[in-house]
């Protein structure tokens, strides 16, 4: 059988029907399963995402870390820890515009020029001396405070002689003497060496995102570069003859929406996008495709079921790719996959997946959020992974979830995130009941709207419009969530937007 001729026909039982919702293979495939024309046997969400989970920890071993310039680094993540290459400060430093001055006063102002930041320190101060001195500087040794500017007063002490003719002032002369206004307190206002690290301390731990201010405290302790990750390559192969790229549907076609959607979604989630290439139908373009590509991840869209073009499950077993997830019991999206595929001989390390999506929109980002999302996370981290994105709503178990933060605010709100925006689980009471699958977990938009979760009506696994305006995702348990029951969502990896108004509706076909 080549790869144009369709499979053989098999029919499929309802979807309510226990058999099209069996347990999941313990033991992972080829990918021949559709070929053969044998139903698919979904895997329960939850443990569709923890196996996307282990599937990018898998491959984290083949990936080296790269020393980026400090003006490339943001966004990426460490992987090693920060330490110190310098003392901070470096030296002893005043920490405010005055006087350096030595033991107690009043001191007489040595007459020399200002000790400033960027300068050699001045000389050694004696006791009952003072010297002007800058934000920054170092201080001479021998000081023993700073003294502001603002709580200091300078005069001229009187000497011997008449007074002055005209203002009966007495006279004055000697060196300038220094008063304090306030008490003095050995050491005020002097950062001393070392005194926010040491050389050799860990300032971070390895998987910290590189933020603005994880830049400027790399450079204060001297670093030129970060050793950070490499982010996960990503490559989208968009299939189907009837997409349009531009124009308005006609005669059947219509536009590709997922085309320009998925490529800055999976930027959001921290991959590199090399490319978005649209194959069609044409099953041998799609092998050369995947075979060739030497991305991370590829990302397919559509053909993932047994239809007369879907040639996913075909091109995966002509090359030699294990599924490790067959379908998942979830609604939109339930034909997603996820695949490993054969080494590259020139890398043999390099461990490379396929994510198969659904070709309907809703479905699509319900693949990427369920397997998608997870890889890319798991194969970012430098440390055993515990993902911060998703939970499980079955309870614990060998392959549980986190447990959801309870804090009523939004991740951002609660000093959660980072950047990429990782998705951050909250749990929220749901405001409007929702209609559940008889036996599959539901992810349904929602908005947040008065301490709740409000279900957005356009929620059909073909619509964007509900997505669109979403704050998140709730996660719907089988049978379906009443009003007032505490769900689990999935967080967008983009700050929450102001969505339309809410309205509750129902489509999970």
């Amino acid at each position: 059988m080549s790869l144009k001729e369709p499979p053989p026909v098999v029919p499929a039982p309802p979807e309510d029907a226990p058999g099209s919702t069996g347990p999941a293979d313990e033991t992972p495939g080829p990918a021949g399963g559709a070929k053969a024309g044998h139903a698919h046997r979904a895997t329960t969400w939850p443990e569709a995402r923890a196996a996307a989970r282990r599937a990018g920890a898998g491959a984290r071993a083949g990936r080296e870390p790269s020393g980026l310039p400090l003006g490339e680094a943001l966004g990426r993540v460490l992987a090693g820890p920060l330490t110190a290459l310098a003392d901070l400060p470096s030296f002893d430093t005043s920490a405010m515009d005055g006087w350096a001055v030595a033991g107690p006063g009043p001191w007489h102002v040595r007459e020399e020029t200002a000790v400033l930041a960027g300068h050699a320190p001045a000389a050694a101060l004696a006791t009952g001396e003072a010297v002007r001195i800058a934000t920054g500087a170092p201080v001479p040794p021998g000081t023993t405070a700073v003294l502001r500017t603002e709580h200091s007063r300078t005069e001229r002490p009187r000497t011997e002689g008449p007074e002055h003719p005209r203002t009966g002032e007495p006279p004055y002369g000697g060196r300038l003497l220094l008063r304090s206004l306030r008490e003095v307190v050995g050491g005020q206002d002097i950062r001393p060496r070392g005194q926010e690290c040491r050389t050799g301390d860990e300032l971070l731990p390895a998987g910290t995102t590189v933020t603005p201010a994880v830049l400027g405290l790399a450079a204060a302790a001297g670093y030129d570069a970060l050793p950070v990750l490499p982010r996960p390559r990503v490559e989208i192969l968009v299939l189907g003859d009837e997409l349009l790229t531009a124009g308005l549907p006609h005669d059947g076609l219509i536009r590709d929406a997922l085309g320009p959607m998925l490529g800055p979604w999976l930027a959001a989630l921290g991959a590199d996008v090399l490319a978005t290439r649209r194959i069609g139908d044409d099953a041998e373009a799609l092998y050369a495709a995947v075979t060739g590509s030497t991305a991370d991840l590829v990302v397919t869209t559509g053909g993932t079921a047994a239809g007369p073009v879907d040639h996913v499950h075909r091109v995966l077993d002509k090359a030699g790719a294990v599924l490790l997830v067959d379908g998942v019991k979830v609604r939109p999206g339930h034909p997603m996959l996820l695949a490993r595929l054969g080494a590259d001989p020139a890398r043999p390390r390099h461990v490379r997946h396929l994510v198969g999506l659904p070709g309907n929109p809703l479905a699509a980002v319900s693949g990427l959020l369920t397997l998608a999302a997870p890889l890319l996370a798991a194969l970012t981290e430098p440390a055993p992974f515990a993902e911060p994105g998703s939970w499980s709503s079955t309870g614990p178990g060998p392959s549980a979830e986190p447990e959801p933060s309870t804090d009523p605010r939004p991740p951002a709100e609660s000093g959660a995130g980072s950047e990429p925006r990782t998705p951050v689980p909250y749990r929220v009471p749901v405001r409007d009941e929702v209609h559940g699958h008889p036996h599959d977990t539901r992810l349904v938009p929602v908005v947040r709207h008065g301490g709740t979760a409000v279900p957005l009506r356009y929620n059909g696994p073909a619509m964007l419009r509900g997505i669109a305006a979403a704050d998140g995702l709730a996660v719907v348990p089988p049978g379906g969530a009443r009003p007032g029951q505490e769900l689990d969502v999935l967080d967008l990896p983009w700050p929450p937007t102001a969505g339309a108004a809410p309205a509750q509706g129902a489509c999970f076909t």
